[in-house]
């Protein structure tokens, strides 16, 4: 609401509440929801890197007008269909190194608390019933639209006095908070008859549940600010009294296309497994963690035309840069593995230019500033790198425990950001299986080559073992002599 950065202060000093509007699950989850749940996933990493023990909420909503409608044409119950995208939804988001929330509520179990809170508001004279329906007054609650910076007056030059006589309602800006049954709907018993929460509603009654009236963080993206968190805070602090609802307000950037928002009547929507199937869902999270989690981000991607001009598929270009860049720093861990595993490190004592993690701590402290840390993940990687191959005149001593001490501090940092978590050679497998079907590379010849190679080298014939590795250069394959042997990997360009 100030619009400026702010001290962090949380209600309960060391702990931290904090609660995330979740997926409305009625159709598979896109890249969208994913960048939003990385990003908060991102926050709670942060803080709880930074000390602080979290509480993190986010929700499922499961009663909405959209589930109901996909329900209904799908000829499926609007729970069951709600559970099975909810649950594909969780998969998704565990693709992309998303934590499972300490508190899932869903609005279906919920009912009680949702009936609870709006009869408080009807009590108090906040909220009125209407021929089944009932709504918020907003005219009760003065400071209303300060989070989204607009007055009534502003909303009201917008408003279609058709809807008043339509919905009986008071005022243009009321919103509902129970509705009526209506044919092919769910429905629950209420003091105003049967009907189903109204959409605002729910996120208040379940904040209140596991949060309490007043708590640390609220987040979500930047098109909720209005109306959905304006309407939470209004009918929050017009049902408890309190002068605070949410402490602290974070909204991720939209994610766009070419300068253009995401949406389905562009076409430029694409699927979580989509992605992950093109390039893994590490590089995903990698290249949203370069982002700030307020910015913008826009996404390159590019048609992938026959020769004859027929469309047969899309190139993720932004996500397949971040994956080479991600290459980096698994081929750099598992250099460190290898040399750590040889005897490299030489155990506690100094060590030299290691100060990642103070970096990190100090970037994140500030509105969680992931460019500035992962800036700091590659300054340190390029300084294993360099020792890894030289560390001339540098003690050896010093060295080992540095290179080692490296090695932790990326995988530290890196799951502050929910990055370089995996095992590298799992990594480099998998994405080699990805660029060999994405580049048309012919495994089986590639291996008959290097069996060719090693049976050369074996014989000393390495003029043929070079040739050799001359032919495998032209078919886009980079060999990789490494202590266990040689490995080879798929050479990855821009083209």
């Amino acid at each position: 609401m100030r619009r400026q950065k702010v001290a962090f202060e949380p209600l309960q000093p060391g702990k931290v509440g904090m609660y995330v509007c979740g997926p409305t699950p009625y159709a598979p989850a896109h890249i969208g929801h994913a960048y939003s749940a990385i990003s908060f996933d991102t926050i709670r990493r942060a803080l709880t890197f930074l000390g602080y023990d979290v509480t993190y909420v986010r929700n499922i909503t499961d009663v909405e007008d959209k589930i109901i409608k996909a329900a209904n044409e799908a000829g499926e119950d609007s729970m069951a269909l709600a559970a099975r995208f909810a649950d594909d939804y969780n998969r998704d988001m565990a693709r992309f190194g998303v934590m499972a929330p300490t508190v899932e509520p869903r609005v279906s179990t919920h009912i009680a608390q949702i009936i609870e809170l709006i009869q408080k508001l009807v009590d108090n004279g906040s909220a009125y019933e209407s021929e089944g329906d009932v709504y918020f007054d907003v005219e009760t609650f003065k400071p209303y639209g300060a989070l989204s910076g607009q007055s009534l007056d502003d909303l009201r030059a917008g408003a279609s006095d058709r809807e008043l006589v339509e919905k009986n309602k008071k005022s243009f800006a009321d919103f509902a908070l129970w509705k009526a049954a209506k044919p092919g709907e769910p429905f629950w018993e209420s003091p105003w008859g049967k009907g189903r929460p109204g959409w605002h509603i729910e996120c208040s009654a379940m904040t209140h549940t596991h949060l309490g009236d007043t708590f640390d963080i609220h987040g979500g993206g930047k098109d909720l600010i209005f109306p959905h968190h304006e309407n939470e805070i209004a009918q929050s602090q017009g049902a408890y009294g309190t002068s605070t609802f949410a402490r602290h307000w974070m909204h991720n950037g939209f994610l766009n296309f070419g300068g253009v928002k995401m949406s389905k009547s562009l076409g430029n929507v694409f699927g979580c497994g989509q992605i992950a199937e093109a390039v893994g869902g590490e590089a995903l999270r990698f290249f949203c963690v370069k982002h700030h989690y307020r910015s913008p981000i826009d996404f390159e991607v590019e048609e992938v035309r026959s020769p004859d001009g027929t469309p047969i598929g899309v190139r993720f270009r932004s996500l397949e840069a971040a994956d080479r860049d991600l290459e980096y720093f698994y081929v750099t861990l598992q250099k460190i593995d290898a040399f750590v595993a040889q005897g490299g490190d030489a155990g506690e004592g100094p060590t030299q230019g290691t100060d990642l993690v103070a970096k990190a701590k100090e970037a994140l402290a500030d509105d969680i500033n992931s460019p500035k840390v992962m800036a700091a993940l590659h300054e340190a990687a390029t300084h294993a790198n360099k020792l890894l191959a030289e560390g001339k005149g540098m003690d050896k001593q010093v060295r080992r425990r540095t290179i080692a001490q490296l090695g932790r501090d990326l995988r530290t940092v890196g799951n502050a950001l929910g990055i370089l978590q995996g095992d590298p050679r799992t990594y480099l497998h998998e994405r080699r299986g990805r660029l060999v079907a994405r580049k048309g590379v012919d495994v089986a010849k590639v291996e008959a080559l290097l069996a060719e190679r090693a049976a050369a080298r074996a014989t000393k014939d390495f003029a043929r073992g070079d040739a050799i590795r001359g032919e495998l250069t032209g078919l886009g394959v980079e060999l990789l002599d490494t202590p266990q042997g040689t490995d080879w990997r798929v050479h990855d360009d821009a083209s």
